[in-house]
């Protein structure tokens, strides 16, 4: 099965600058987190802008839906801000595409020690092959429906709703 990685920032995309002391975007991480993590799934990259998901606006949400929507691929993992993701998760599960798609983050970045980007990105590009069709957050090991999730900004967790 063709699986499709669409890349919207977030904080598993994120750059520390040591300069500005800051985490900035700057180009996708995306490439060499697929080569680390040795996906020999048939799959297509496309990068969004790399937003961090508190900028995100409607324009944004649609533009996701608009590649999924376009997407020949019926599986298809979002890169996302872990802060928003349910509501841009919520857009695409009103438009009811015939397509598994799953959103996912990380709450450390990447190119940071002891990210759970990596393995969020392998376990959300594995569940997306295999999921029925529908709208899913997958965090951590665990699968949520899209309307069935929440973020405990305390535990830094998503958890059933």
């Amino acid at each position: 099965m063709a699986l499709r990685i669409i890349a919207t920032g977030g904080t598993f995309d994120k750059h520390y600058d040591e300069i500005a002391g800051k985490l900035t975007f700057a180009a996708s991480h995306l490439p060499q987190v697929i080569a680390r993590a040795r996906i020999t799934a048939d799959l297509e990259l496309e990068e969004l802008p790399l937003l961090d998901s508190l900028d995100m606006q409607d324009i944004d949400r649609r533009r996701v839906l608009a590649s999924c929507t376009h997407a020949v691929e019926e599986a298809i993992v979002i890169i996302h801000g872990t802060d928003t993701m349910q509501d841009t998760a919520a857009v695409l599960g009103a438009a009811n595409l015939a397509k598994a798609i799953v959103v996912t983050g990380a709450m450390i970045p990447y190119e940071i020690a002891n990210s759970d980007a990596l393995f969020n990105l392998g376990f959300a590009c594995g569940v997306a092959q295999f999921l029925p069709h529908g709208v899913y957050v997958a965090m951590n090991g665990k699968v949520f429906g899209w309307d069935k999730v929440q973020k405990n900004r305390i535990a830094g967790v998503f958890e059933s709703i």
